[in-house]
């Protein structure tokens, strides 16, 4: 009479339990699942990490590795969308960098700055600190993104990369 109780119990445990602890596994994943897009989409400026690979697709920002110290931001509206990318990489990952989007070092200007006031406020970048800075405009037919490149040669072989990709939808 014992063991029939036991199993009883081990079987409504097995039947109920499980499934039960289960759902509350679940429910609390999909809650942090809620509060990590919504701190995302209620950024108002760069926010440290990568970009989504669906992000760097569309606005065909490829970032290099290896890149360190990588932020982000996305704005749309009706008119234009906007891609924000800073990173650090080294002089191989910026050589990819403009590589894969059929530019090259050569392409870059000194002291040419492309990223407007506009843009810097949205961000927050100011590109007067030390270092030799060089910039590229690479234009794109529509749909396809515009980009303009910034690069900030202060540190030897570790040059810091400003992206704005714009795309107009």
């Amino acid at each position: 009479m014992i063991r029939r109780r036991a199993l009883t119990l081990l079987i409504i445990v097995l039947l109920i339990g499980i499934p039960a602890g289960y759902l509350v596994i679940s429910a609390n994943q999909s809650r942090a699942s809620g509060k990590d897009k919504e701190a995302k989409y209620s950024a108002t400026g760069l926010t440290e990490g990568w970009p989504s690979k669906l992000q760097r697709r569309i606005y065909q920002v490829p970032v290099p590795h290896p890149a360190w110290w990588v932020a982000s931001y996305e704005t749309n509206n009706w008119k234009t969308s906007r891609l924000y990318v800073e990173f650090e990489t080294s002089d191989v990952g910026l050589t990819a960098f403009l590589t894969s989007m059929g530019m090259s070092e050569k392409d870059l200007k000194k002291d040419h700055l492309p990223i407007g006031e506009r843009d810097r406020d949205v961000t927050g970048w100011t590109f007067d600190g030390p270092g030799t800075w060089s910039g590229l405009v690479h234009k794109q037919k529509d749909p396809a993104p515009t980009h303009d490149v910034v690069v900030n040669h202060d540190k030897p072989g570790y040059p810091r990369v400003y992206v704005v990709a714009r795309t107009v939808p």
